[in-house]
């Protein structure tokens, strides 16, 4: 038989080998000859909502999810959780663009001061617009936000040149900023805190190569200050909540979520151990689960997918001394992630705000 440039190829490169006829809870399109996790290290996560099913799945596995901003001597654990400590390694809240990684990196080391410092609730309490929602009662100055957010930037400082592994989650390319520098917010103005006018900011849809432009800018700076951390990025599989785009919200999801697996698959085609993409995204979506993976509101995602996802995780990732979580069908999973109901995603602000 003739030889062709496909002759020798592992049968993972198939799809008659690697997926059809497949059991879906047994499908693996993990990355191969990556680096590995130890128990030891200090695995740090930061991004969207799902980032926080990853961050909960870590610790069950007895990995050292690290955390460098903890909640006060005395705080009880639903004030933690109410006050978002814990729910990311620092208490940056969600980090859905990945503008917002670059900037935090920037300001956080004193090179990027945005003008906008405070936005005002409805009740007259002030919010940081850089991470509305992580004091539930707000602020009443902006030398309080001020003060709060310097002990932020230490902790984030710290985080960034002591974390082993860092897991980064992207999840939108939709969002706004403050049009005077550029500032990118979580949030837009008037959900959680101030007032929308479109003469101070700007709505955003970024393409593939401003967010593999902005990864790429963060990851330099992140190495400038740690330059053996190792990266793990991935694309939330969650839709978003809303478009502000006038077209229905399945198309603005599709854009959104193939110009981030395009960048990150774009970005980590460097040849560099440090970095690898996991494929998230890749196992939850795939046809070959026919939506098993999504709740009934075809958002949210199972205990089952947060498994699979899990499984492949510390399969590809496991040191010798950690132990890979026991492969099983969907059917056979306990609802291990019941937890998860308190998952915090400022997304849904959008919806509960124009209810």
């Amino acid at each position: 038989m003739a030889l062709n440039p496909y002759s020798d190829l592992p049968a993972a490169q198939f799809w008659r080998k690697a997926v059809t006829n497949v059991p879906p809870f047994a499908v693996d399109p993990s990355p191969r000859d990556t680096f590995a996790i130890s128990r030891a290290d200090r695995v740090a996560t930061a991004g969207s909502c799902f980032a926080q099913r990853v961050a909960e799945a870590l610790r069950e596995a007895g990995y050292n999810y690290y955390v460098t901003e903890a909640a006060p001597a005395g705080a009880s654990p639903a004030e933690a959780q109410a006050r978002q400590f814990g729910t990311f390694s620092a208490r940056y809240g969600n980090l859905y663009y990945a503008r917002q990684f670059i900037q935090l990196f920037d300001r956080a080391y004193g090179r990027f001061t945005p003008e906008l410092t405070a936005w005002e609730r409805p009740d007259g309490r002030l919010v940081d617009p850089f991470r509305p929602t992580i004091e539930p009662a707000g602020f009443d100055s902006i030398a309080a936000i001020e003060a709060a957010r310097a002990e932020h930037f230490a902790e984030v400082r710290h985080l960034f040149e002591t974390l082993d592994v860092f897991v980064i989650t992207l999840g939108l390319t939709e969002g706004f900023r403050w049009r005077a520098d550029g500032a990118a917010l979580p949030l837009a103005p008037g959900v959680a805190g101030g007032t929308y006018d479109p003469a101070q900011y700007d709505f955003v849809n970024a393409g593939a190569s401003e967010v593999a432009a902005d990864l790429r800018g963060f990851l330099d700076r992140l190495w400038s200050v740690n330059p053996g951390a190792r990266i793990i990025i991935t694309v939330s599989p969650v839709p978003m909540i809303a478009t502000y785009l006038d077209r229905h919200v399945m198309v603005s999801n599709s854009y959104s979520k193939s110009v981030l697996r395009a960048a990150a698959g774009e970005v980590c085609g460097i040849d560099d151990p440090r970095l690898v993409y996991f494929p998230s995204y890749d196992l939850v979506t795939a046809n070959v689960n026919a939506g098993r993976y999504y709740n009934e509101d075809q958002r949210t995602v199972t205990d089952a997918g947060v498994r699979h996802v899990m499984r492949a995780f510390l399969n590809t990732f496991s040191a010798d001394e950690a132990r890979p979580a026991p492969a099983r069908p969907a059917s056979d999973i306990s609802a291990e992630f019941e937890g998860t109901a308190g998952v915090i995603c400022d997304e849904e602000q959008i919806e509960r705000s124009v209810a």
